[in-house]
């Protein structure tokens, strides 16, 4: 089970594609997640890039919470593809981002 609600994670993404406008925001937002709502954040995004599977989300949302050495804004910036990473995190999940994007947009 996921710490960070999709709508979160679809915020994230809009702004990950905004990096231009928006690093500063996005790095706000972040800062202010929970450590549970970071580990899952990045479990999703590993999931994404195939690091672990979808199976495996205690098991990535456990070793994100124990790794976790650099602020997490840095971490994630710092990951080429971070939007790409986090829908197919979260479909690979069977959650989808895009109503929520769809939301925030409006």
């Amino acid at each position: 089970m996921l710490e960070i609600s999709v709508y979160k994670i679809a915020q994230i993404i809009l702004m990950s594609r905004e990096l231009d406008r928006a690093e500063a925001e996005l790095r706000a937002f972040i800062d202010q997640l929970t450590d549970e709502e970071k580990a899952s954040l990045v479990a999703v995004m590993w999931i994404g890039r195939d690091s672990f599977d979808a199976s495996d989300l205690e098991e990535a949302k456990r070793t994100a919470f124990e790794e976790a050495t650099t602020p997490t804004a840095d971490y994630l910036l710092g990951s080429p593809h971070l939007s790409d990473h986090l829908e197919n995190g979260l479909e690979a999940l069977g959650l989808s981002a895009a109503d929520a994007e769809e939301d925030l947009m409006r």
